[in-house]
C-alpha cells in the first residue's frame, strides 16, 4: 500500500473527525462536556459503546493473540457479559440516584473528601498511563506505516496526534465523543468484516468453509478446563473478566461518561445490555479474523514477523490484498486510536477538575479552570509517551503497564466496601490502604508462581480489592460522627 494512499486515508479521517466533533461542539456548556447533558439516546449510546471498549492496542492485538492463545479470550468475553450486568443493575442505579458526574463524588458521599479525592488518584494515575502506553504503541505502529516515509520525527508523530485528541475534545467533551465512537464503531466493524471477506476470496472459502477452516485450526480452542493453574484456566479467566470489567469500566470515569450521558436509568441499563451482546459478537469475528490472517500468510508463504502484533498490518497493507483492505486497516487504526485518546482525555479533564480541583464554582469559573485543566491533561499525556519513546524498553514498559493496572483494585475495593458495608473508615489511614493493596497483590502473585506453580492471571485484581477490603475493615468505625480526621 503506497504511503500516498495512507496519508490520504488519515487527512479524510481527520477531517470527518473534526467536523463531526465541531458540529456537536456548537453550543457546549460544562453539563455538556461532562455528560452530554444526559441527552444521549441508548441506541447512540450502545453503538459508541462498541468502539470505545476497543482501543488501537486491541485492534491490532486481538487478531494476532490466536497464536498463543487460542479462542480462550471468549472466556474473558463470559466474564465480560457478567460484569456488564453488574454494572447495569447495580452501579447504574446508585449513579443515576446520587445524579454523580464524576462517579467518585460517590466516595465522598459515602466515606468523606480524603477517601474521594484518593480513589479519584487511582483512577488519574491509572488511566493517564495506561492510555498513555497505548497511544504510544499505536504511535509506533504509524510511525512506522507513514511518518518515516515522510522523515517525521516520533515526537512530531505524538505532538500531531495529541493536538488533533485536544481539538476534537476542547468544546463537546462527551457530547463529541458520543459522535466520534460512533464514527469508530463503524469504521472498527467495517475494517473487520472487509478483511474477512477480502481473505475468504482470496482463498477462495465460502461461509460454511471459512466456519470448517476456524473450527478445525489448531488455533480454535475455546474453553480451558483441564489445568488450574494455567492462566488460560476457564473459571480464573470468567472471574477476572468480571472482575476488570466492573473496575475497569463500570467504575472507571472514562467508560462510564458515556453511560452516565443517556437520559434515564433505564435507558443506560438497555445500552449496557445491548453493549454486552455486540461485544461478543465483535470480539469473536476479532479472532475469526487471526485464524485467517495466520492461515494466508501460510498458504501466501509470507514471512512471519517478529512481534505477533505486527501479523494484521502486514497482511492488511503489505500483502497482496486489495487496496480497500489496507484503506480500512489504517481507518479502524487511527479511528480506535483517537477515540480512545479523546476519550481518556474527556474523563481525565473531568475527574482533576470536579474530584482534585472541585468545590462551588460560578459556571464562567467552572469553565475557564476545565479549559486549562483540557489543555494541562493533554500536555502531561503528551510528555508521557514521549519519555515512554525516550527512555522504556519492553520490559520496563510491561511493568509501567501492569503497575498501572493495579490501581484498579483499591478503587473496586473501596466502592465494593461502601456498597457492602455501613461501617466510617478513618479516613486519614486510606492512602496508605490503596498503596498497600496493590503491593500485597504482586507479591501474593510472585510467591504462589514462585513456590506453589500457580499462576495468578487475571483474576489478581479481585485479591487486590480483597486486601484493600479487609484493611479497611480494620480502620473502620461504626459511627461515621465518630470518625476524626
Amino acid at each position: 500500500m503506497p504511503p500516498i494512499f495512507v496519508i490520504l486515508t488519515i487527512v479524510s479521517y481527520l477531517s470527518l473527525l473534526l467536523a463531526l466533533s465541531y458540529r456537536a461542539g456548537r453550543g457546549a456548556d460544562n453539563a455538556t462536556f461532562f455528560i452530554g447533558r444526559r441527552s444521549t439516546k441508548w441506541s447512540v449510546a450502545t453503538l459508541a459503546m462498541i468502539g470505545a471498549a476497543m482501543s488501537g492496542v486491541t485492534f491490532i492485538s486481538l487478531p494476532a493473540s490466536v497464536a498463543a492463545d487460542s479462542f480462550s479470550y471468549m472466556q474473558m468475553v463470559v466474564g465480560f457479559t457478567i460484569g456488564q450486568l453488574i454494572v447495569a443493575f447495580v452501579l447504574v442505579p446508585l449513579f443515576y440516584r446520587l445524579k454523580v458526574v464524576s462517579l467518585y463524588e460517590y466516595l465522598n458521599e459515602r466515606f468523606g473528601i480524603v477517601t474521594h479525592r484518593a480513589g479519584a488518584a487511582c483512577f488519574l494515575i491509572s488511566k493517564l498511563v495506561g492510555s498513555a502506553l497505548k497511544l504510544y504503541i499505536v504511535c509506533t505502529v504509524l510511525q512506522i506505516l507513514i511518518y518515516n516515509e515522510l522523515n517525521i520525527c516520533f515526537n512530531l508523530n505524538v505532538l500531531f496526534t495529541m493536538l488533533i485528541v485536544y481539538l476534537f475534545t476542547f468544546k463537546g467533551g462527551v457530547r463529541s465523543l458520543i459522535v466520534t465512537d460512533v464514527l469508530q464503531s463503524l469504521c472498527l466493524v467495517a475494517s473487520i468484516v472487509i478483511a474477512i471477506l477480502f481473505i475468504c476470496k482470496d482463498l477462495g472459502l465460502s461461509i460454511k468453509q471459512t466456519l470448517e477452516v476456524v473450527k478445525t485450526s489448531q488455533y480454535s480452542q475455546m474453553w480451558f478446563f483441564n489445568d488450574a493453574s494455567s492462566p488460560r484456566y476457564f473459571w480464573k479467566m470468567v472471574a477476572g473478566g468480571a472482575l476488570s470489567l466492573v473496575a475497569m469500566t463500570g467504575l472507571d470515569q472514562d467508560m462510564m461518561q458515556r453511560n452516565l450521558s443517556c437520559r434515564t436509568k433505564r435507558d443506560s441499563q438497555i445500552n449496557i445490555v445491548l453493549t454486552a451482546i455486540c461485544q461478543i459478537v465483535v470480539i469473536l469475528m476479532f479472532l475469526i479474523l487471526g485464524v485467517l490472517l495466520y492461515r494466508y500468510a501460510d498458504i501466501r508463504q509470507l514471512p512471519l514477523p517478529a512481534r505477533s502484533d505486527d501479523v494484521f498490518p502486514m497482511v492488511a497493507v503489505q500483502g497482496g490484498l486489495p487496496l480497500i483492505v489496507g484503506i480500512m486497516f489504517v481507518t479502524g487504526l487511527i479511528s480506535s486510536t483517537y477515540s480512545a485518546a479523546g476519550s481518556a482525555l474527556t474523563s481525565l479533564t473531568t475527574s482533576f477538575t470536579l474530584d482534585i480541583l472541585g468545590g462551588p464554582r460560578s459556571e464562567a469559573q467552572l469553565t475557564r479552570l476545565r479549559r486549562w485543566v483540557h489543555l494541562f491533561m493533554a500536555i502531561v499525556m503528551t510528555a508521557v509517551i514521549i519519555l515512554f519513546a525516550r527512555f522504556g524498553s519492553d520490559s520496563v514498559i510491561n511493568l509501567v503497564f501492569k503497575v498501572a493496572g493495579y490501581t484498579y483494585g483499591p478503587i473496586l475495593g473501596l466502592f465494593t466496601f461502601g456498597l457492602i458495608s455501613k461501617r466510617a473508615v478513618r479516613e486519614r489511614w486510606v492512602p496508605i490502604v490503596i498503596i498497600i493493596s496493590p503491593v500485597l497483590s504482586y507479591v501474593l502473585q510472585w510467591t504462589t508462581a514462585k513456590y506453589f506453580d500457580y499462576y495468578i492471571g487475571f483474576e489478581l485484581l479481585g485479591y487486590n480489592a480483597l486486601f484493600c477490603i479487609f484493611e479497611l475493615l480494620l480502620i473502620s468505625h461504626k459511627s461515621y460522627r465518630d470518625e476524626k480526621i
